[in-house]
C-alpha cells in the first residue's frame, strides 16, 4: 500500500500549510558557536568595566545567559539585555562596539570550523517539501545564509528572511513576530495555518505574539528547565530533536 507523503509527518504538522524554522540551534549546530563569541566578548567587556556590585561581575553563563539574553534577539538588542542583567547602561556606540566584537569572533570560528545542519531538521524539512508544505528558514544574524550554505542545506527551504533582510526592511527582533510574519507572508500561507519551530525563548514568544498555529520549541539542552520553559513562554509542545515530528 502507498503511503500518502503527509504520513511521514507526526499528527501536530499535518494541517500545516507552511513551517517556518529557526536558523540557530534549530536548523544548525550553530547557537554554541554564538554563545561561545558572545562569551568571549561579553568577558573581555566585563574585565575591562566592572560592574559595581560585586555579584554582578560573574562571567557570561553560557548555560543561563545566552537563552535568557542573547538567543533570538539581534546582535544589538542581546547586547544591550545582557550589559543591562549586569548593572550596566553604556552608550549605543559602546554596546555596538561589544556586538562588533562578537561578530568579529563568530566569523573567525565559523571559518575555522565550518558548519553542520542537525541531521534530524534535514529529514524533516525533506519530508515536509515531499509533502508540498513550502518551508522557510528565519535568523536574526547576518550569517544565516553563509550558516546554511556552508551546511548545504540553504537549497532546501523556499524563503530565508535573516538579519540582512530585518535590516533592509527594517523589522524589530525577537520577541517581535515580524522576522517570521515576513517569512509566512513570503510563503503565501496565513500565520494562523504556519507552524514554527524554534529554539529560544523569545523565539517562541514571537511565534506565540504572530498569532501561528502551532509553535514547536527544541530543547536540545538536556536541562530540567529548559523545556518547561519554553512551554511557558509559548510553546504548544517541546522536543529533544527536530526528528521528532516525523511519524
Amino acid at each position: 500500500m502507498d503511503v500518502r507523503p503527509d504520513q511521514a509527518l507526526a499528527p501536530v504538522l499535518r494541517h500545516a500549510r507552511a513551517v517556518v524554522f529557526d536558523t540557530d540551534g534549530v536548523i544548525t549546530d550553530s547557537a554554541r558557536m554564538h554563545a561561545a563569541a558572545w562569551k568571549t566578548a561579553f568577558d573581555t567587556y566585563l574585565a575591562e568595566h566592572p560592574p559595581q556590585v560585586l555579584e554582578q561581575r560573574r562571567p557570561f553563563d553560557v548555560q543561563d545567559d545566552y537563552p535568557r539574553y542573547v538567543d533570538g534577539r539581534s546582535r544589538l538588542d542581546g547586547a544591550a539585555a545582557f550589559l543591562a542583567s549586569r548593572g550596566l547602561r553604556p552608550p549605543p556606540g559602546t554596546v555596538r562596539a561589544v556586538a562588533e566584537a562578537k561578530e568579529r569572533l563568530f566569523s573567525a570560528r565559523l571559518r575555522e570550523q565550518g558548519m553542520e545542519a542537525y541531521p534530524g531538521t534535514v529529514r524533516l524539512v525533506r519530508a515536509l517539501r515531499r509533502a508540498g508544505v513550502p518551508c522557510a528558514a528565519v535568523s536574526a544574524s547576518r550569517h544565516a545564509r553563509e550558516l546554511l550554505d556552508r551546511a548545504a542545506v540553504l537549497g532546501l527551504f523556499d524563503v530565508l528572511v535573516d538579519g540582512v533582510e530585518a535590516a533592509r526592511l527594517g523589522l524589530p527582533g525577537k520577541p517581535r513576530p515580524d522576522l517570521f510574519l515576513e517569512a509566512a507572508r513570503r510563503l503565501g500561507v496565513p500565520a494562523d495555518r504556519t507552524a514554527v519551530v524554534e529554539d529560544a525563548v523569545a523565539g517562541v514568544e514571537a511565534g506565540r505574539n504572530g498569532g501561528f498555529g502551532f509553535v514547536v520549541g527544541v530543547a536540545r539542552d538536556p536541562g530540567p528547565d529548559t523545556g518547561r520553559r519554553l512551554l511557558r513562554h509559548g510553546a504548544d509542545i517541546v522536543v529533544r530533536d527536530v526528528a521528532e515530528l516525523l511519524a
